[in-house]
């Protein structure tokens, strides 16, 4: 037995795709000129492969074609810092930096390229770089630098912090803060990067000095209104949002913030009045500001504005299809559903037990609340789960399964069992909950044992069968369940004889 796990552990693996994989596929889709399939397989092959310094540099050249010359620096300048002695990386960082406007550093950067390969294959732009600096005299203003070297540095941290690297982006923003003394940006990221490690207290006392020093600091306010929040410090947090309520931002950055705090936290009508007013402008092409603007509309019952948003958000991020906050919500009862209530879910996935997990991440994958939690640093703990576990996470998070593959096609059967039933009842209510219970504990046990759920149908019959058979064992019978399942009694016979061999007597 432990054998057998052991191999399908190794298995579950072994077909989770690496930077490699997507770089791959980065590169076919480049060739058949897919550059938004291109982009987003090279984005994903960067998050993975973060230290290596090929894939940043193809990532960046991809940044530098959308014109986004600021990401594109800070994943060239990565290269560089990886490989110093590539010619490639030296001659595109010299590249990057005249598209940002840092003609020293072009300069600085071509000449240096010269050096190593005079007659490289850049060499001709090179020179066109140093001749052009040379003849434009460019006197640039020792302040722009700065403002450049910290906005490079940011992002670099920010980086750094999407990548799970908190520490180091933590001691990044440390020695910013000490040679930027009134660097307010910089010390609100430096306070989340103490957030996303744990360290509340420090982030709050980070904050607190930014609103001593910077009082009224939008930012500060709102990090710390997501805190208390968490911390559920009721007291602190009405407080706060009393307060950000009053506040009126002119520019869109700060409308972008507080009206994405406000939806986070629930406050749906104000949250949407913010956004809602950058979209009557020039609404940022981000998919993160659409996902807050659709769900703050939703729930303030605007839903065909929702629809409208969400439908934006799709055309910057097809990934993001199906994945509506709301798509789930089932028509409002007097019975409140599992699957909406923020703090069982939570106690869910942070159980002591896989099965309760499996299934805590089942009602994540239902919930409103699927992006909040997903996103809170401390409430989602890879390395405490087994294969399993992150495949439900993965399927939570609308993973495309390859059903091709023997593992992922038993698995995506296994829950579909869990949908089968989520269609029957309408929601996981109070009352029906241990019938899922039930299921996750058979499905573990058997996934663990090669089983591979090949009738759906029949196995979901069998699960409501069993269950509802030791609550009330009078009044049901396999031929009753049989007939609402449309599959014959002696079908349902033979998968309930299956599944008890899994239930945990031993």
């Amino acid at each position: 037995m432990e054998k057998k796990q052991q191999q399908i552990k190794n298995n579950i693996v072994s077909f989770i795709p690496d930077g490699d994989y997507y770089f791959n596929k980065a590169l076919k889709a480049l060739e058949r000129e897919q550059m938004d399939r291109a982009y987003k397989y090279m984005k994903r092959a960067a998050e993975l492969s973060p230290d290596d310094a090929h894939v940043l540099m193809q990532y960046g050249l991809l940044e530098m074609d959308a014109q986004n010359f600021e990401k594109a620096y800070e994943l060239i300048h990565t290269a560089y810092c990886l490989e110093p002695d590539e010619p490639e990386h030296i001659f595109y960082l010299a590249e990057v930096s005249g598209c940002l406007g840092l003609m020293s550093d072009a300069k600085k950067y071509a000449e240096k390229y010269l050096e190593i390969e005079p007659n490289g294959y850049y060499s001709m732009e090179a020179r066109e770089i140093v001749d052009f600096v040379e003849f434009e005299q460019f006197e640039m203003d020792d302040e722009d630098e700065d403002t450049y070297e910290q906005m490079i540095i940011q992002e670099k941290a920010r980086r750094l912090m999407e990548n799970s690297q908190f520490q180091e982006a933590i001691e990044m923003l440390e020695q910013l803060v000490d040679e930027y003394p009134e660097l307010w940006a910089a010390y609100n990221n430096l306070s989340l990067a103490y957030f996303y490690v744990g360290d509340l207290e420090q982030s709050k006392a980070i904050l607190n000095h930014v609103l001593r020093e910077n009082t009224g600091n939008l930012h500060a306010l709102c990090n710390l209104t997501i805190i208390a929040y968490y911390e559920k410090d009721e007291e602190t947090l009405d407080y706060l949002v009393n307060m950000l309520k009053k506040i009126n931002p002119f520019d869109f950055e700060n409308r972008y913030k507080l009206g994405a705090t406000l939806a986070l936290i629930g406050e749906y009508e104000i949250a949407y009045k913010w956004l809602n007013s950058m979209s009557k402008g020039m609404a940022p092409e981000d998919p993160g500001f659409f996902f807050w603007l659709s769900q703050s509309a939703y729930f303030s019952d605007r839903v065909k504005e929702a629809e409208k948003a969400w439908e934006t958000l799709v055309k910057l991020d097809p990934s993001k299809v199906g994945m509506e906050p709301w798509r789930h919500i089932k028509q409002q009862t007097e019975i409140p559903s599992l699957e909406q209530n923020r703090d069982f879910i939570i106690k869910k996935i942070n159980s002591d037990y896989p099965a309760h997990r499996m299934f805590g991440f089942f009602l994540l994958s239902k919930s409103a609340y699927r992006q909040e939690i997903i996103s809170h640093p401390k409430l989602i703990d890879l390395a405490k789960y087994n294969g399993l576990e992150k495949l439900c996470l993965a399927y939570a998070l609308n993973h495309d399964f390859n059903l091709n593959n023997k593992i992922e096609k038993s698995f995506f059967r296994a829950m579909s069992v869990a949908e089968e039933l989520y269609n029957i009842m309408n929601a996981v209510t109070l009352e029906v909950q241990y019938l899922f219970q039930m299921w996750f504990v058979l499905f573990e046990r058997a996934f663990q044992n090669d089983y591979e759920f090949k009738n759906v149908k029949a196995l979901s019959a069998s699960v409501e069968y069993m269950y509802y058979s030791t609550v009330n064992s009078k009044q049901v019978t396999k031929k009753q369940y049989a007939e609402k399942y449309g599959i014959s009694v002696s079908t349902l016979s033979k998968y309930v004889e299956q599944l008890l061999g899994f239930l945990p007597f031993d």
